[in-house]
């Protein structure tokens, strides 16, 4: 982070203090917060209703020209994680996404908006689903202001949709829920 002492005036970066500034909030989840079985994943050996959570947020950038929402389990034994919702380019006048936004048949989403293939292998939101006996996993619900629109397609990897996002973003806010299954 850029941090300069001019004249004994301490100077910020701009993402510093957009940070500052742009939050996350929701109706369904919260930080620390044991998710519900409304968030679990339906297949794998889970029994849940696979539904994506309420998000709102505020105090974007006024350079934003797009957002992103990501949901990551960064706990999962794969080495790399688990990517459970990946959408992009939602118009810059977005500010809240319905529960139950990220079902691939849903028309909860704002035109333009594209749903990524996920480590389930489906287009859409796949709720938590850690290995039984594995303990505590976070889940990171993450909304991304970007500088631009993206054009990502739905079959764009994991890997390239995040680097993507984190080389045009200019602020995001994360709610880190979390789950386990015994």
């Amino acid at each position: 982070m850029l941090k300069q002492i001019i004249g004994g005036t301490l100077l910020l970066s701009a993402a510093q203090l957009w940070a500052n500034t742009f939050t996350l909030t929701s109706n369904d989840i919260a930080n620390g917060e044991m998710l519900s079985t409304k968030h679990v994943f339906n297949g794998f050996g889970c029994e849940g209703e696979n539904i994506s959570p309420h998000l709102a947020w505020s105090g974007a950038p006024k350079e934003t020209k797009a957002f992103a929402v990501f949901a990551y389990d960064p706990d999962a034994p794969t080495g790399s994680g688990w990517w459970h919702w990946q959408v992009t380019d939602l118009p810059a006048n977005t500010s809240e996404l319905a529960a139950g936004a990220g079902n691939s048949s849903s028309s909860k989403l704002p035109e333009g908006a594209v749903q990524i293939n996920n480590d389930f292998g489906v287009n859409g939101f796949g709720g938590a689903c850690p290995p039984k006996g594995h303990g505590i996993h976070r889940y990171q619900f993450t909304v991304f202001a970007l500088a631009k629109p993206l054009g990502l397609k739905e079959n764009t990897k994991s890997a390239v949709a995040g680097y993507m996002v984190n080389a045009n973003t200019l602020a995001k806010a994360t709610i880190e829920a979390v789950y386990k299954r015994e």
